[in-house]
């Protein structure tokens, strides 16, 4: 049973782990194996967030969960909640880690130093310099290079290995052969420039060179894998510390943790509002791009949906708070992403498999290379020379060591959702960048998506003497009574096309039929406005010539109005769901990612063609006359055909289709039902977001596959190559070191994502 059926099941609930003590992918493999022999028992570790997602079954406990973690050699704790959590624990993780290397590696390194020079250059050698090499040494290979061995030791204990079994055992028997070496012939040393360190008798420099880089690799990838969480950080410190709140009829500052349902917050110009809520008074324009990646200030008004986090630009709100502490956009998104974060991408489980079983294998490949070395590698066969045998396989061990496996693909994850988090964009899980890679079809809900989803005036006919302008006005009038979309857009355009002739006059006896229309008095005129079915119901009689005239209007996709005046026809308002700024750009830009865009829309087909036309999008692929319940169905029909789908709406009637999608994106405020149901969500309503969250997806994954290829290219060419003699251990130690912060400077180059132009 997978993850996700699990999760169906009421009993099953969900432990997050920090786990201390993982150095590389071995420990990962073999903390998740202990906890999945717990039965029912399924986990996912990740290794720069230090941490595990445990799913659990009923009868389990924590300490159960606890107690395997620590009988595996390392320290396990459960998370407990204090939304928004996020990365925090990793970030303090890695910063904790870099200051207790940091003392390591600068002794370390003070030490190194004249090791290497007294080792590798003759002029700087004196009388019994080996001497002074091991005693320089000592500290290096032993307190410095502590963290290898007790890891070492404690894997051992289990009867297991790691990476750090690899570089203990180099690093020690590179010490230790020169120590036997040193001691069996006292007099190596005794005079400068002795061609006994020519002939490798002495490896004191390579132990303390190799445990220098080691520790160095170790530092700079702490240091590194903090700046990956960088990006979410940043976001889950956007939150207020503190809000100011309506009681009683003052003003009181509290904390934002104090903050419940049903509070009125007074958010002044240039505040932070502190929570989800609904503006109850007062009109402003709000700056929400560090939430949803917009980045025009939004306009608000009473009635009008606020997110915690952005920022009030201009007048004074007032807003009823409507969610609060976990429950708010901001610690949705802060779960989200970590749960993105500490999942497992399918291409991860190739690394998985490998790193079970590579040590065991690594540590028979130096074993073997050591004895064919010494069989076969003498100056008479079978004699052996044990320098080069020993050189060759402490150089296997330490190429080999698989910390840039361990780390390809969560550095790259961590990177990537972080900076999508701060964009706006949310990627569910690491499933989701596999399926971005394949989907060859997006569908796009029309209607808030595509449009506004708000319509407004386009055009004003005027017939029996009328001027437009004129009927604009009388029809804005009447309408302005009305709370029906159709009649705030005629109300608006009136109220904005004819202010040089003052405000909109008054209505008298006004009546509304829904569905049909409206009708008023105003300045003495007797106004009817509506569908056709209305006028006929008040006795106006329509020509033929004037029904051709609203049949042309309907025809060009327009919702038309009729408005009469006394009993005589006046004219038609036309309006339109207007195309979104951008989306004809947005579509051209989903079509260069190798989509095929398909329109999808409960409106007639003259609607849907007039804004396929507009966008871009082939008459052939659109799907006009849809309802809610349709858009599955419609999903299916492509699947059928052998189309990977992609599925972007915008509203809780889109949940379903976004399910069935085999990539599902969510657009707009991110409301529950629709981030349940979809694998991306934006934050913003631009659909040029749903491009960059395919592309930011598709350089996640690209950057993950480069990640891991010279993971494995530094160990396939590495290996042979040290069992051949032909890789000096310290240059062994630099490139393994080496290859890690190449994995994760190459991660670290998702940060920069959208800050230049798409495609470049």
């Amino acid at each position: 049973m997978s993850k996700q059926e699990l999760l169906h099941d009421p009993g099953i609930r969900v432990v997050e782990l920090d786990i201390e003590g993982m150095t590389c992918a071995s420990c990962v493999n073999r903390v998740e194996k202990k906890l999945g022999k717990i039965d029912g028992v399924h986990a996912s570790v990740n290794l720069p967030l230090e941490s595990a997602s445990v799913t659990v079954p009923a009868g389990i406990t924590d300490q159960q969960l606890v107690d395997t973690v620590n009988a595996a050699g390392y320290k396990a704790a459960v998370r407990t909640p204090e939304p928004p959590a996020g990365a925090g624990a990793a970030e303090d993780a890695d910063a904790h880690g870099a200051a207790q290397l940091r003392p390591r590696l600068i002794l370390a390194a003070l030490l190194t130093v004249p090791v290497f020079l007294i080792s590798m250059v003759p002029a700087a050698q004196f009388p019994h310099w080996g001497w002074a090499a091991a005693l320089l040494a000592l500290p290096v290979v032993t307190w410095a290079a502590w963290p290898f061995h007790r890891a070492a030791a404690i894997n051992a204990r289990h009867l297991a290995s790691t990476m750090d079994t690899l570089v203990s055992i180099g690093v020690a028997a590179a010490y230790l052969f020169s120590g036997w070496q040193l001691l069996a012939d006292p007099r190596m040393t005794e005079h400068p420039g002795m061609e006994g360190m020519e002939t490798g008798g002495l490896y004191f420099e390579v132990a303390a060179v190799v445990t220098t880089f080691l520790l160095l690799g170790r530092y700079l990838e702490a240091n590194a894998k903090q700046k990956a969480g960088d990006a979410l950080q940043a976001l889950l410190h956007l939150g207020a510390n503190d809000a100011t709140i309506l009681r009683h009829g003052s003003e009181q500052r509290i904390p934002a943790g104090q903050l419940q349902v049903g509070d009125v917050l007074v958010v002044r110009p240039g505040e932070k509002i502190a929570t989800d809520g609904v503006v109850t008074d007062g009109n402003s324009a709000v700056d929400a791009s560090l939430v949803t990646g917009e980045s025009v200030p939004v306009e608000v008004g009473p009635g009008s949906q606020v997110t915690g986090a952005t920022i009030n630009t201009s007048g004074r709100l007032l807003v009823r708070a409507t969610r609060v502490g976990s429950d708010t956009t901001l610690a949705q998104i802060a779960r989200l992403v970590s749960q993105a974060q500490t999942g497992k991408a399918p291409i991860a489980r190739l690394a998985d498999r490998i790193s079970a079983v590579f040590v065991p294998v690594v540590l028979a490949i130096a074993a073997l290379t050591f004895v064919l070395w010494l069989l076969f590698a003498g100056p008479d066969l079978g004699s052996g020379d044990l320098r080069p045998a020993f050189t060759a396989a402490v150089a296997v061990l330490v190429i080999a060591c698989p910390c840039a496996l361990g780390l390809a693909t969560p550095v790259g994850l961590l990177t990537g959702t972080g900076r999508g988090a701060q964009l706006g964009i949310l990627i569910k899980g690491p499933q989701v960048l596999e399926d971005t890679r394949t989907v060859d079809t997006i569908l796009l809900d029309k209607t808030g998506t595509v449009t506004t989803g708000i319509l407004a005036v386009d055009a004003t006919a005027a017939f029996n003497g009328f001027r437009e302008r004129e009927v604009l006005r009388l029809a804005g009038a009447v309408e302005a009574a009305s709370e029906h979309p159709v009649a705030h857009a005629i109300a608006a355009a009136a109220a904005d096309k004819t202010d040089d002739d003052g405000p909109l006059p008054a209505v008298q006896g006004f009546r509304s039929a829904p569905g049909g229309g409206v009708s008023g008095t105003v300045e003495g005129r007797h106004v009817t406005a509506g569908r056709t079915g209305w006028l006929q119901e008040n006795g106006i009689i329509l020509t033929n010539g004037q029904q051709q005239e609203l049949a042309l209007a309907e025809a060009t996709g327009a919702t038309a109005i009729w408005v009469a005046v006394d009993g005589a026809v006046a004219g038609i308002i036309s309006l339109r769901d207007t195309v979104k700024e951008g989306s004809a750009a947005a579509v051209e830009r989903l079509k260069r990612l190798g989509l095929r865009p398909v329109l999808l829309t409960g409106d007639n087909a003259a609607v849907a063609a007039q804004v396929a036309a507009a966008v871009g999008i082939a008459k052939d692929d659109v799907y006009a006359g849809v309802l809610p319940e349709g858009k599955v169905e419609a999903v299916r029909r492509l699947q059928a055909g052998g189309a990977i789908v992609a599925m972007a709406g915008d509203g809780v009637n889109d949940a379903a289709a976004l399910a069935q999608a085999d990539l599902g994106i969510a657009m707009g405020s991110g409301t529950d039902v629709a981030i349940e149901a979809a694998d991306l969500t934006v934050m913003g309503n631009d659909l040029a977001q749903v491009a960059q969250a395919i592309e930011l997806s598709r350089r996640t994954l690209a950057t993950i596959k480069t990640n891991l290829f010279w993971a494995f290219f530094y160990n396939a060419v590495g290996i042979p190559v040290a069992a051949l003699g032909l890789l000096n251990p310290m240059i062994a130690g630099a490139a393994m070191a080496a290859s890690s912060v190449l994995v994760v400077a190459n991660s670290l180059r998702l940060r920069s994502f959208g800050k230049q132009p798409a495609g470049r």
